[in-house]
């Protein structure tokens, strides 16, 4: 069975919000340890679904294009970004993760070069632009990107192959059954109600940058 829009653009709005975001890092520990308060979701991640930068210096993603400029406005080819606050001094930590989710026919080369196009995009400086509430918020990028791949169990094999292969933080969530039940699931399906799925593999850690 392939993955479905609704399974995606559910996945995605859950995630936006700060407890599924929560439940989502839970899947992978090293992560979830850099979370500053798990009271405090709420106060200690930012998610920025669809995330736009400004960039500081001229980049090209590929030869072929046209460069992008400095000070030009790009939106990220992530999913969702996550960036760590401390809930007590209401400042970033500098841990930003950034969410790739499987999405519908998309192959490996095509999910892997996402992120390749981030760390283009990010490699010579960066600001977020960030909602108004948050204007507060110093909107300086950091120099170390994080990734996590999110994939479902219809995902096909050889793309999760693909990112363990690449020593690449992969979680694959049990959320086919949860969304195609029935319409009640697009209103008030929750992370929080999936179990977590056991023998996730941690042992390759952070910064994947090769």
């Amino acid at each position: 069975m392939a993955i479905t829009s609704q399974q995606y653009e559910t996945l995605l709005s859950t995630c936006t919000d700060h407890q599924g975001a929560l439940e989502l890092l839970r899947g992978y520990r090293p992560y979830l340890e850099a979370v500053p308060s798990m009271r405090r979701p709420q106060d200690s991640i930012l998610t920025l679904p669809l995330p736009n930068i400004r960039v500081r210096e001229a980049t090209h993603l590929n030869p072929h294009s046209p460069a992008i400029q400095p000070g030009a406005v790009v939106t990220l080819p992530c999913d969702l970004a996550l960036l760590m606050c401390d809930p007590e001094w209401k400042i970033k930590t500098g841990v930003e993760i950034f969410i790739y989710i499987h999405r519908p026919q998309e192959d490996f080369s095509a999910l892997l070069m996402r992120w390749r196009h981030t760390q283009i995009l990010c490699d010579r400086g960066y600001e977020w632009l960030l909602p108004q509430r948050y204007s507060h918020l110093l909107s300086d990028g950091t120099d170390t990107n994080h990734a996590l791949f999110v994939v479902f169990p219809e995902t096909p094999a050889h793309i999760l192959k693909g990112l363990q292969g690449a020593g690449l933080p992969t979680v694959t969530l049990p959320f086919a059954a949860e969304v195609a039940a029935d319409s009640k699931s697009q209103t008030d399906l929750d992370l929080g109600d999936i179990p977590e799925l056991d023998g996730i593999d941690t042992s390759a850690l952070e910064t994947p940058d090769d």
